[in-house]
This record gives C-alpha cells, sequence and structure tokens, in this order.
C-alpha cells in the first residue's frame, strides 16, 4: 500500500472511530449534529456516515421531526445498530471453544462457549465452532452483516502450519471479513494487559489450565517471537526426571502445574474436587499445588531477571479452582527476587482469549504496532501473493475487550 493510501486509510478510521464513540456516549444524533461534536466538515462526515450505514456499523432510527423548532425538512437521527456484531473473537482451546462477538462501540454484546473431547481432530473443533456460532447468532439475535474481522486463537504450544492454513481457509470460506490467526494464549495476555484501562508495557502472563502457555507485552508491544513461540513457559524444564509431555520430552512445566497434572498428584478426578480438597486441607492436594507453585515461581523468576516485567500476571482453570496458587507463587518470588514485579491473578475469566482475539482486530493500539499476524482477506486465497501472511494488525487504546 503507498504511503499515501495508508495515511489516508488511518485518518478515514480515526474519523470512524470518533464518529462511533460519539453515538455510544450520546445516542441517536443527526448529522449536522455529529458534525458539530467531532469537527468534521458536511462533505467528511457524510462520506464517513455513508461508509457506516452501508457496512451496518449504525443505523437510521428515526428523524428530529418532535423536538425541532422551525421550519425546514426533518433530519435523519443515526445511531449505532444495538444488533450488529463487528468484531468475532474466537478462542479454540483444548477441550472447548468460546466465541465472544463485539459490537461496534467495541462493547462485548454476547458470548458462547462448547465443549468437545481433547482428541477432537480440528475439522470436527471448527465443525463445533461454527455450530456455536450460529446458535449465540440465533438465540440473541446478533447479525453478521457489518463483520470487520474475525481473531481465532488456537491452543499452542503454537498454531502449527497446517492448523493455521486449515483455520483460515475454513472461516475465511464462511465470513466475508478478514481473519486473523494467533495462539489463543497470547490473545489472552493482550487482554489481561488493557484491563486496567492504561495498558502496561511490559506484562508477562501466565495461563494455568489443561495446558500452559503464555504471552509477552515488551515495551509496549506483544511479542510473538521468530517462530510465533514467545512465552511458551509450558515447555520450560521443570523436573529432568519427570513426566514424559505431549511435546515429547520429559519433565516440562505442563506435567508438573497444569490442571491434568496437578489432578494426578492430588489423585482427583475433576478439578472442582480439588478446591474442595483444597479447603479441607487434605495433604496430598496441598502438596500438588505446593509442588505446582515452586515449578511456576523457577519459571516466572527466571523470565522476570531477563525481561524486567512491570507485572506479571497468572490465571487459567488452575488458579480459579486454587487460587492460594497466585499468593504462593508471589511469595516464592519475592523471596528470590530482592525487586521483583508486581504480581496478580488474572482479571478475566475464561473469554480471554475470545476478548484478546477480539482486541487484536481493532487496529489502532500500540500494543500490537508492528506485530506480525495472518490477516487474510475473504475474498483472497491463502496463496495469493498480494497478501503476505507476516503484515501487522494491530488494536486500538482503550478497547473493552
Amino acid at each position: 500500500m503507498p504511503v499515501t493510501e495508508g495515511v489516508h486509510a488511518l485518518v478515514r478510521r480515526a474519523h470512524e472511530e470518533r464518529v462511533l464513540a460519539l453515538l455510544r456516549e450520546r445516542g441517536a444524533l443527526s448529522r449536522a449534529q455529529i458534525a458539530t461534536h467531532v469537527g468534521l466538515s458536511r462533505t467528511t462526515l457524510s462520506e464517513i456516515t455513508g461508509e457506516l450505514l452501508a457496512r451496518g456499523a449504525i443505523v437510521k432510527v428515526n428523524t428530529d421531526a418532535e423536538v425541532r423548532t422551525g421550519s425546514g425538512r426533518p433530519a435523519e437521527l443515526l445511531a449505532l445498530d444495538p444488533h450488529s456484531g463487528q468484531f468475532l473473537g474466537v478462542d479454540l482451546g483444548h477441550n472447548r471453544v468460546r466465541v465472544a462477538v463485539a459490537d461496534a462501540a467495541h462493547e462485548i454484546i454476547v458470548q458462547g462457549h462448547s465443549s468437545y473431547a481433547a482428541e477432537t481432530p480440528w475439522s470436527d473443533r471448527l465443525s463445533a465452532a461454527f455450530a456455536l456460532i450460529e446458535r449465540v447468532s440465533r438465540e440473541s439475535g446478533v447479525t453478521f452483516r457489518a463483520l470487520q474481522g474475525v481473531g481465532v486463537g488456537v491452543a499452542g504450544p503454537r498454531p502449527a502450519a497446517d492448523v493455521r492454513e486449515e483455520v483460515l481457509a475454513s472461516f475465511g470460506a464462511r465470513f466475508s471479513a478478514p481473519v486473523t490467526v494467533d495462539n489463543n494464549t497470547r490473545f489472552a495476555a493482550l487482554a489481561e494487559a488493557m484491563t486496567a484501562g492504561d495498558e502496561a508495557r511490559d506484562l508477562l502472563y501466565l495461563r494455568l489450565s489443561d495446558g500452559i502457555g503464555g504471552g509477552l507485552v515488551v515495551g509496549g508491544r506483544l511479542v510473538a517471537g521468530r517462530h510465533g513461540g514467545a512465552g511458551e513457559f509450558g515447555h520450560l524444564l521443570a523436573d529432568r526426571d519427570g513426566d514424559v509431555c505431549r511435546c515429547g520430552r520429559r519433565g516440562c512445566l505442563e506435567t508438573v502445574a497444569s490442571v491434568p497434572a496437578v489432578l494426578r498428584a492430588a489423585r482427583l478426578a475433576a478439578v472442582e474436587d480439588l478446591a474442595v480438597a483444597l479447603d479441607a486441607g487434605e495433604p496430598v492436594a496441598t502438596a500438588a499445588i505446593e509442588r505446582a507453585a515452586q515449578a511456576v515461581s523457577r519459571a516466572l523468576a527466571g523470565a522476570a531477571q531477563l525481561l524486567d516485567p512491570e507485572e506479571i500476571v497468572i490465571g487459567g482453570r488452575l488458579v480459579a479452582a486454587a487460587p492460594g496458587i497466585v499468593a504462593r507463587t508471589r511469595e516464592l518470588i519475592e523471596a528470590d527476587l530482592s525487586a521483583g514485579p508486581r504480581i496478580r491473578a488474572a482479571r478475566l475469566g475464561d473469554d480471554d482469549g475470545a476478548r484478546g482475539a477480539i482486541a487484536a482486530l481493532y487496529r489502532q493500539s500500540p500494543l500490537l504496532a508492528g506485530y506480525p499476524d495472518s490477516a487474510v482477506p475473504a475474498d483472497r486465497g491463502l496463496s495469493d501473493p498480494a497478501v503476505p501472511a507476516d503484515r501487522g494488525l494491530s488494536d486500538p487504546a482503550g478497547s473493552k475487550a
């Protein structure tokens, strides 16, 4: 894209965001009122609102006839379309899929999830995702007529090339909008980095769930790494003589601190039983959590010494069942580092990956400046040389995801 075209697109995007933000704050307004508030000429505003109307981001809801004084033709009132899904985030985890839909005001308007077995083939996982999307659309009345983008998070250690291509092709064929695919835990890191309002400049995120993954925000940017594996804490060595990991190596952190590993060590069948056992002070369960906290603290302390983050965030199903693991990990790291980072539990729940996928679509945040993505417009083939797979997406400051 020529520089002048790129600048023009960014300016136009900024104008659109100002109009959408104003309508979100004040409700239905006439074009003249919008022009006054955002400081645009009538001609420019007509172009912007015309494009937003054509995409379905805004709708004509009424006229100002009831409140208008004096003569003249009543003016149309424009408003956000509350039933128009603009951004779709999908998190394809190890044993469940979760979706979230955001409107033009960057508000999450509908969510849903469904489960599948961990050994489910990717083709069936994708079918489950599409069935879930259709169900939440049907039940909520939310449409995808004005869909601007689809973000899909895929469980790691990283989306393999064949999986990424299958996901891109499937979603690209289903929706007439650009699709981007990345690791679901890295998307979760982005969502957590934005929960406080002010985006964290340096954040390290760790998710302890059926698997273990992570994400890094360094210098205000979400880091992917050369091969897309940045933040893969789950496969750091935790116990040289430990169990064989699903990656083929022995003693990875995932074999000690993931939900399945802790349940095996605690001799429990379900993660819900873990909370009960810990509340009762059962020694086997307590020892399993202590072992996991020791392994997690060693991994995070080493990462903190190298990266010097201002904040470490720990989330996932294990934290939800055993929140004390965060406090214990904090205690161990603080004993190891003289001036360590802040350490907290994740603020978001299991929807963090889907929310982060949406955040990656907003295209304005410095968090994703220069971040490589795999966005492929739906009307282009995957092998089209005009659509490189390594161009960046960015996401807006102040998003609600």
